[in-house]
């Protein structure tokens, strides 16, 4: 399991600099054009990804409460891409790091309403990497909302996992 795991952080990791790429030769006008999905603009879409991704890695460092990255961030679209990336790859290092004992442990938290709620930590590693690509095909169909025809192929097979 732990081999699998180790690969999808990676290509999660991989998929989003893919993406941020493409994102980053766009203006202001477009990053902020509403164009629906669940986050209404890819500027709002990148932030929630960040957002997400660093709260479930809180989440596995066993932090009791989380911190909004976003609370008070004022920094570029470029800075947010950035920090998004590096949360990235900060959860492809813990995954490769961490032992099996440590996959398979049960970790406990609080949800945003204040409801306990447990859950195996392999199953937080897959749910981050799931919601990254449901919401990584958000951001594609909003490039192709705007007529960006340079767009990367994020699918899996074309991520080479190194042996």
């Amino acid at each position: 399991m732990k081999e699998i795991l180790s690969h999808y952080a990676a290509y999660n990791y991989w998929a989003n600099q893919q993406l941020a790429g493409a994102l980053l030769k766009l203006n202001e006008e477009q990053l902020d054009r509403e164009l629906g999905g669940s986050f209404a603009t890819l500027r709002q879409t990148v932030h929630h990804l960040w957002c997400t991704e660093q709260v479930w890695y809180q989440r596995l460092q066993l932090q009791e409460k989380t911190t909004d990255p976003l609370a008070g961030f004022t920094g570029t679209f470029a800075t947010a891409c950035q920090h998004w990336l590096e949360q990235s790859l900060l959860l492809q290092q813990w995954v490769q790091q961490a032992t099996q004992v440590r996959l398979n442990h049960t970790i406990a938290f609080m949800r945003k309403k204040n409801e306990p709620h447990k859950m195996d930590v392999f199953q937080v590693v897959m749910h981050v990497n799931n919601h990254g690509t449901y919401h990584r095909g958000q951001l594609v169909h909003m490039l192709r909302q705007l007529g960006v025809t340079k767009i990367p192929n994020t699918d899996y097979h074309r991520f080479k996992p190194k042996k």
